[in-house]
């Protein structure tokens, strides 16, 4: 058995050249077939020969898509003693591949990125609901309780958690960023805040240094009052979950500077207006003056209830106004109407080829009809939602990657294909046409020019990107009937298909190496901010005209911008097909269960 043992050691030496390096201190494994090749090799998990770096290796990450192969990291986790980063995005550890890592993870683990895994169970030292190991990776301080005391950020972005206990506040006392978005969790985390039960109520939180909490997108439906213990909590994200009300304490939370509430249904229609309209501070100022947040706040709550009734005594026809303004709100809530198949006469279709399976295999399209980018600087503010969504929701383009087309450009039905790199041509946004090849390598140029020019090591555009394809033996890209590429994802789209303020109808692609729920929700997200800037820019408009016809009839001007309201056209979603070789369907974008994310935003009529 032993020298079966050795003999496997060294087969694993041959397929892992990058261990042989003595001393390494970072690890960096490119996504892609070969990847996925060695790791099926090695039984779903890292090979024994990487134990040989032991605790000289600081980093260990799998780019570029994650790796669909990696069901568990495996023992050889044990011995890398000094790892301060281990990043598996987008593996396949789900649904209760970790469970047997927690007590392997090394006490020196820094930043932890587990997002897009699939993930149903953790660890106890993450949250599972077990009991944590005490002592962790042979190497946890002697007479520490915490077996993660150095963990600063923990991504658990994209699972599928439905609850977390309290062994991660237990394990991780100095976690500062917390990342839990895109998850099924009914409530934070046990532990996360303290209790009143059996003790001093004005002890400090256990996660005494959190400055992010970030859990949109779950299906919270309450958040405590013990929120205001988290003193160092900067950046509160809890936005798209059931929450109703809002605890008046978040005011309290004494460095607390971003909040984001959006997509939430709440009882009070006040503060629901101000959540999608206004700063943090004036939410804050709201909920500080006692507003109608919470269901469970006391002391500036109580007064703020006692107000309220005094209130509906002294004015009672108020009420009758405040619900014909509850109604207006109703009616401004943003509309979306989905074109299905059987009713579009010339639908769009896109055909995915066997070959992204191993590239790039997820893509999502939809159509959106109705746009209205002539006005003003509607359509440089929505190429700036787009690169916000790719900084943020898209995590760098990482998760997945957005690309956007004039339809009266499109040439159909599609093709998303593979290409290698010295065959893929393309006409680059605001270039001449040219191989893929030597656009990152151009790219590449124009990035290290950028570096000695501002003397520093970030680099800003396209140049940012540029490793996601390191390795890649092909290229992804999307191409259309007269076989010009019009997407090469994840660098850039076509000059030929480029928006303008013409557009009035856009092609949505959203692609993605982690997963389809991905592509899903950042094409809902894009939508929902697609539909907010149309409106806001229709609303824009209308002030405008009426500044030109002033009228001293208030209920005339008042009826005059209610029909400007109801006469506003939703935009329309026409449903894309992407297909397989053989026309069997893979995905239809939207249908009835899709932009559920943002329902609390949105009426979709389907």
């Amino acid at each position: 058995m032993a020298a079966a043992g050795v003999a496997a050691a060294g087969g694993e030496d041959e397929d892992w050249p990058e261990v042989t390096e003595s001393g390494r201190r970072e690890l960096s494994l490119e996504s892609g077939a070969a990847l996925e090749r060695r790791v099926q090799a090695a039984g779903g998990r890292f090979p024994r020969a990487l134990g040989s770096l032991g605790a000289a290796l600081r980093s260990l990450e799998v780019r570029g898509g994650g790796c669909a192969a990696l069901r568990e990291p495996g023992p050889v986790l044990g011995l890398l003693t000094g790892l301060q980063t281990l990043a598996l995005p987008g593996c396949a550890l789900g649904p209760s591949g970790l469970t047997q890592a927690g007590r392997l993870l090394p006490a020196t683990l820094r930043t932890l990125d587990l997002s897009g895994n699939g993930l149903e169970e953790l660890p106890a030292e993450l949250g599972g609901t077990g009991e944590p190991q005490v002592v962790v990776a042979a190497v946890a301080k002697k007479g520490s309780p915490a077996a993660l005391p150095e963990l600063r950020l923990l991504n658990l972005r994209r699972n599928r958690l439905r609850e977390m206990g309290p062994g991660l506040a237990r394990s991780a006392p100095a976690l500062q960023e917390l990342l839990l978005g895109g998850n099924r969790l009914r409530s934070l985390p046990g532990g996360l805040l303290p209790t009143d039960d059996g003790g001093d109520s004005r002890r400090a939180a256990p996660l005494a240094l959190l400055g992010t909490l970030e859990a949109a997108g779950n299906e919270l439906e309450e958040l405590s009052p013990n929120i205001s213990r988290l003193a160092c909590l900067k950046t509160l994200d809890v936005s798209n979950n059931k929450l109703s009300e809002i605890p008046v304490e978040l005011a309290d939370c004494p460095k607390l500077k971003e909040v984001n509430l959006k997509g939430n249904a709440l009882k009070d229609k006040r503060l629901e207006k101000m959540v999608n309209g206004c700063q943090t501070k004036s939410i804050l100022e709201y909920l500080r003056v006692g507003g109608r947040g919470g269901g469970k706040g006391k002391g500036k709550q109580d007064g703020a209830e006692k107000e309220e009734m005094r209130k509906k005594k002294r004015d009672k026809n108020k009420k009758k106004g405040s619900d014909a303004e509850d109604e207006v709100e109703e009616t401004q809530k943003l509309l979306v109407k989905v074109l299905h198949i059987s009713e579009n006469p010339a639908p769009l279709i896109v055909k995915a080829s066997p070959g992204v399976k191993d590239v790039r295999p997820y893509i999502v399209c939809c159509v959106v009809k109705g746009m209205n980018f002539k006005s003003g600087n509607a359509l440089k503010r929505f190429l700036s939602v787009q690169t916000k969504l790719h900084e943020d929701i898209c995590e760098k383009r990482t998760a997945a990657t957005i690309a956007t087309h004039d339809l009266q450009l499109v040439k159909g039905p599609l093709l998303y294909d593979v290409q290698p790199p010295d065959e893929l041509k393309i006409i680059p946004l605001g270039r001449k046409e040219i191989k893929a090849k030597d656009l990152l390598r151009q790219l590449q140029s124009e990035a290290e020019e950028q570096r000695k020019q501002k003397r520093r090591q970030n680099i800003s555009g396209l140049h940012k990107y540029l490793q996601l394809l390191d390795g890649k033996e092909y290229y992804p890209c999307l191409v259309d009937n007269e076989g010009a590429v019009i997407s090469f994802p994840p660098i850039t789209n076509s000059e030929k298909t480029k928006l303008g303020k013409t557009t009035s109808d856009v092609l949505l692609e959203v692609t993605s190496a982690t997963s389809l729920q991905t592509c899903k929700d950042v094409m809902d997200t894009l939508i929902l901010k697609m539909a907010e800037l149309n409106r806001s820019t229709s609303e824009n408009t209308g002030e405008d005209l009426d500044s030109d016809h002033e009228s001293n009839d208030t209920a005339g001007h008042e009826n005059s911008r209610l029909e400007g309201i109801s006469k506003t056209l939703p935009l329309v979603l026409e449903q894309v097909r992407v297909v397989d070789k053989d026309g069997n369907l893979k995905v239809l974008y939207p249908s009835k269960t899709d932009l559920s994310m943002v329902a609390s935003l949105m009426t979709v009529i389907h």
